[in-house]
């Protein structure tokens, strides 16, 4: 009796002791670098898409769990030692999962907003942006809000989301109702934009481009000002470069070529740019590959967006590209990065100085370059910068994580 007593209160210290793990984060070293430490995150096999937000003390990922023809979207939260319970927000069979256009998450005061893609009709690329929203007041989510309302059976997605004033958010995305039901010639993507409040009620829906790249991400942040919204552009003559709109003074601007890269490609290379703030400086950073030349550029503006100075460049050669990036400080931001070495693809780190000073590239992983190893993901939560990306080293995919300290690069 003493025996099977003595094996059932072990049985339910294991027990214990795996409930107390999956809760806590678990160091371990990458790559060698003792400054790469992978973290242990909540997200269960064949997970992918990770997006990150850090709410300035917390650190907030979502990402998406197949299971079946069932997609699952989740998100935790991690306080830098636990990550809470993973919560589902919602799932479905009739969604546009894409390993390039997936969900995006932004908290503002315990209210959080993300979004995912419902199909809305048998075609390939017919989909709208629907919202879902958590309430602090009401501590319940709103599922489904339909972003966009034209009802056109055709592309929207691409989605940046970000907190706004008074518990509200800013949305921009791609949104192709003028691909669909107009002449052959004026088939276009557009780029529009628009708030939602604490209610989920959408207001200044607004067309910023009439005419842009097809699938390539949009990214944003807020400044003084308000929003600016950077994407991948597209001309009349196939010139694919990087533009920004900016919201001064209650009004958008035009769009802005950033730089003249005067890349010409007659479809869309799936890669967007990054855009991140601090105070009333702006770092903006790209992908370009004109003249068979694929690199990673990055400038600095002082003015929020209003003028961009010299560009850097930051890769080490033959870029894959998926860059992010954030501002650590009024002068220097934090690149991430794919490229190629050898058999191998990298995951790098960079800090680079509004002066074009660049530090040595930190690697934070091994990789694979197939599309479903997706776009890396980084945020800064104090002085801890994270990255979030899909493994595909095993059967299934899996999301893995990593920190660095910002002194250490």
């Amino acid at each position: 009796m003493l025996r099977y007593l003595a094996f059932i209160f072990i049985m339910i210290l294991l027990l214990v002791s795996c409930k107390t793990e999956t809760s806590k984060s678990k160091a371990v070293v990458l790559m060698g670098h003792t400054t790469i430490v992978k973290i242990k995150n909540p997200s269960s096999p064949n997970s992918s898409l990770p997006r990150l937000f850090s709410s300035g003390e917390d650190l907030l990922m979502s990402w998406v769990q197949n299971k079946d023809s069932i997609a699952n979207l989740k998100y935790s939260k991690f306080n830098g030692t636990n990550w809470t319970a993973p919560t589902e927000i919602i799932s479905g069979s009739d969604w546009f999962v894409n390993w390039a256009d997936f969900p995006d998450i932004a908290e503002n005061n315990g209210s959080i907003l993300t979004n995912v893609l419902q199909k809305s009709a048998e075609g390939t690329y017919t989909y709208d942006i629907r919202l879902q929203l958590f309430s602090k007041q009401k501590n319940t989510w709103k599922n489904n809000i339909l972003l966009n309302k034209d009802g056109k059976k055709s592309e929207h997605g691409f989605v940046s989301i970000l907190p706004y004033n008074n518990d509200s958010f800013f949305v921009t995305w791609l949104d192709g109702r003028t691909l669909v039901d107009v002449p052959k010639e004026n088939e276009q993507m557009t780029l529009r934009a628009a708030f939602i409040d604490a209610e989920g009620e959408i207001s200044n829906d607004i067309l910023l481009d009439d005419r842009t790249c097809e699938c390539c991400n949009t990214a944003a942040t807020i400044t003084a000002n308000g929003p600016i919204v950077a994407y991948r552009d597209r001309s009349d003559t196939e010139i694919r470069d990087i533009s920004i709109v900016r919201f001064v003074n209650g009004n958008w601007t035009a769009p802005k070529n950033v730089y003249q890269d005067q890349w010409k490609i007659p479809g869309c290379p799936v890669n967007g740019p990054a855009i991140d703030s601090f105070n009333g400086a702006v770092a903006l950073a790209w992908f370009t590959a004109e003249n068979d030349n694929p690199r990673i550029q990055v400038s600095f503006s002082e003015d929020q967006g209003k003028t961009f100075g010299l560009q850097y460049r930051v890769d080490s050669g033959n870029a894959i590209g998926r860059v992010d990036l954030v501002m650590i400080d009024q002068n220097n931001a934090v690149i991430s990065w794919m490229e190629p070495d050898g058999i191998d693809t990298l995951i790098q780190v960079l800090k680079v100085s509004s002066n074009g000073e660049k530090n040595t590239p930190i690697t934070v992983t091994k990789t694979r370059s197939e599309r479903s190893s997706g776009f890396p993901q980084l945020e800064l939560v104090g002085d801890t910068l994270y990255v979030a990306w899909t493994s595909l080293e095993d059967k299934k995919p899996a999301i893995k994580i990593a920190s660095v300290l910002v002194s250490n690069l």
